[in-house]
């Protein structure tokens, strides 16, 4: 079994619907990231905005796109304020709630260029399901979106994962990856090209979480999705814990939470992301079939 890390570059003989590095605006800004149209470049679906996790790059969702745009929806994953084309503009990054107003104007600037199907699913892993958490409580109105799936978020941090700064600035391999035989051979000599430095803002609120996630649940309004790897190290997973997690989801359509056997944080780079990735399609179906029908068409 391959790696399913990989590089989304043009090179030779490519297909009109391939995947590719673009830049996007967002308000001004511009951010660096991969867009995948609908395979057969026909109208998608929907579009599944993902977004990335501490330390890595967009190519983070390069194992995701075959699967969504064979499902005939498009997928644009962009680079979080601080990373790739940003990095220079934002060198210390942004705090979430910042990240994710820029990632709202990459939503509305896409959907004012692009059709966009029956709306945006927000995808997001560990802080880019932070980030996506912001976006959706912070949800205008103006673009319809979706729903929430996110893997690797969760909302009380495990106590072996408590010692901020030390396990964030280096030495987090088991909390980061679990046990190395659940990733393919190459995944970690390609996974070179999607690390970097976390954005110092970003790290800096980490400890805050509980208290931002508890300010945020009550106002999403999205049907929402939580996957919990096997070997997740980051977050406290009793029954208690993700119970209380949920019930903060109030004025939630539906809440789901699920685990995924024979998985580490970094679920989606694992050789069970396909599996995981099916059921964030899966789920995509769901909120599909309880979206409004009205969609945002292109100019």
């Amino acid at each position: 079994m391959k790696s399913p890390v990989g590089v989304a570059r043009a090179g030779g003989a490519r297909r009109a619907d391939a995947p590719r590095v673009v830049d996007v605006d967002a308000g001004g800004v511009g951010l660096s990231a991969i867009w995948a149209p609908a395979a057969g470049r026909v109208a998608p679906r929907c579009t599944v905005l993902a977004v990335h996790g501490r330390g890595m790059r967009a190519a983070y969702w390069n194992s995701f796109l075959d699967l969504a745009t064979a499902q005939g929806h498009a997928v644009l994953a962009v680079d979080r304020p601080g990373y790739g084309a940003s990095a220079q503009a934002f060198p210390e990054g942004l705090p979430l709630a910042e990240q994710a107003e820029v990632v709202h104007a990459v939503v509305k600037e896409h959907a004012r260029t692009h059709d966009i199907g029956a709306g945006v699913f927000l995808l997001g892993h560990s802080d880019g399901g932070k980030a996506a958490l912001h976006t959706a409580a912070g949800d205008r109105g103006d673009v319809p979106l979706l729903g929430l799936d996110t893997s690797g978020t969760g909302y009380h941090y495990d106590p072996g994962a408590l010692h901020f700064p030390s396990t964030l600035g280096g030495g987090a391999s088991r909390l980061n990856w679990g046990p190395l035989h659940l990733y393919p051979p190459g995944t970690f000599q390609a996974s070179r090209a999607l690390l970097c430095e976390t954005p110092v803002r970003e790290s800096g609120e980490t400890a805050w979480w509980p208290v931002q996630y508890e300010e945020l649940a009550p106002r999403v309004r999205l049907p929402v999705r939580f996957t919990f790897a096997e070997h997740e190290a980051w977050w406290r997973r009793d029954e208690e814990t993700l119970g209380a997690m949920a019930s903060l989801l109030g004025a939630a359509p539906s809440v789901t939470v699920e685990h995924l056997r024979a998985a580490g944080h970094n679920v989606s780079l694992g050789r069970t992301a396909a599996v995981y990735h099916l059921r964030v399609l899966a789920f995509v179906e769901e909120c599909l079939v309880s979206a409004p029908a009205a969609g945002v068409a292109s100019d």
